[in-house]
């Protein structure tokens, strides 16, 4: 499992002209599901998300986590980002989960992260043509494969 996370001040996401959901300050969440991917990825991956200190305390400092702000996730399945462009230029995106695999564990991520933050999340649409909207804060960008 790989996640994207960006410490946003807002974000959003768009289905055909529609708004989704939107948040305000906390993370926005772009994950990806491989074949290899289990349970144990999930549990590993979602309080990994929660409790990353990334957010600045009184002094400036990123000491304080999501959860602890009280932030809101955004969570948006993106398969492209298993992408393997060794070879050629058009990726190919053979490790990415079947939708078969990947709606179930993505669906158990939701819950999961629900259940870790101890509020809803806001997610977009597994398989839709989204539009996402953000506002990075900082930048902060960090990156977390559940292989690695």
């Amino acid at each position: 499992m790989r996640a994207v996370i960006q410490r946003v001040t807002e974000a959003s996401v768009t289905i055909t002209g529609t708004l989704k959901s939107s948040i305000k300050t906390g993370l926005l969440i772009l994950i990806g599901i491989e074949d290899a991917d289990t349970d144990e990825d999930i549990i590993w991956i979602s309080n990994k998300i929660v409790n990353l200190r990334i957010f600045d305390d009184a002094n400036k400092v990123p000491n304080i986590s999501v959860k602890d702000i009280g932030g809101d996730i955004l969570l948006i399945s993106q398969f492209t980002l298993f992408a393997a462009t060794k070879k050629g230029n058009r990726p190919s995106y053979l490790k990415a989960s079947k939708p078969d695999l990947a709606v179930p564990m993505y669906e158990k991520m939701i819950v999961q992260l629900e259940l870790d933050l101890g509020k809803k999340i806001f997610t977009g649409e597994f398989g839709a043509n989204m539009k996402v909207a953000l506002l990075n804060d900082g930048p902060v960008t960090i990156i977390i494969d559940t292989k690695e």
